[in-house]
């Protein structure tokens, strides 16, 4: 969801050009929800599509409205560091990130956790300059690596140690789930920051 700050530089800078704003979509994926996420936001937004790995400060600076999207794992935002390494030279360019993860983003507890991750990574200057939507990605356990699989047994055994009671429905469907193919991407939840752009 988005934040519940106002930002009208962001809507100054960047909303306010409407159709005629040039917008740029950067991504680092891990697995491919953040990818294919990203692509049907710039399909969307009719906005030219970098992976982070292919832009430099140069780039960004031709572009009105900038978003980037990036995987979390293990509370950090898969790319932002080399992300921010030539965002921090485009002095007041609006920024819209969007996080790709298995939590649930309707869940406030989630969004209080990740919101709070992100403040920590984020240099000041940029976090006020930012706006945030969160997404649900997917939990391919076949096709995790080696690290990530050892992540989710720890968090199943450790989930296994509590009281059933005391368990949030995320919870339980993680526990049941468990090894398998878990999909939750869905083009409709890009909807809130289309309708952000375009406003």
């Amino acid at each position: 969801g988005r934040t519940s700050e106002s930002f009208p530089v962001l809507h100054m800078l960047c909303i306010s050009k409407g159709e005629f704003m040039k917008t740029i979509v950067v991504y680092s994926s891990q697995y491919g929800a953040t990818e294919q996420y990203a692509r049907w936001l710039a399909e969307a937004l009719d906005a030219d599509l970098y992976a982070v790995r292919a832009i430099s400060a140069d780039v960004l600076g031709g572009y009105d409205c900038i978003l980037y999207g990036g995987g979390l794992y293990a509370g950090g935002v898969k790319g932002l560091p080399t992300f921010l390494k030539h965002f921090s030279k485009c002095e007041g360019k609006p920024l819209i990130l969007f996080t790709c993860g298995i939590a649930d983003p309707k869940d406030p507890a989630n969004v209080e956790h990740i919101r709070s991750q992100l403040h920590k990574a984020l240099p000041a200057n940029v976090a006020a300059q930012c706006i945030f939507f969160h997404l649900r990605g997917r939990l391919d356990y076949p096709h995790l690596t080696v690290v990530h699989r050892a992540m989710m047994a720890m968090l199943r055994k450790m989930l296994l140690k509590k009281a059933p009671s005391s368990l949030r429905e995320e919870d339980r469907q993680l526990l049941e789930t468990y090894g398998k193919d878990v999909n939750f991407i869905d083009r409709s939840e890009i909807e809130p920051i289309v309708s952000f752009v375009r406003r």
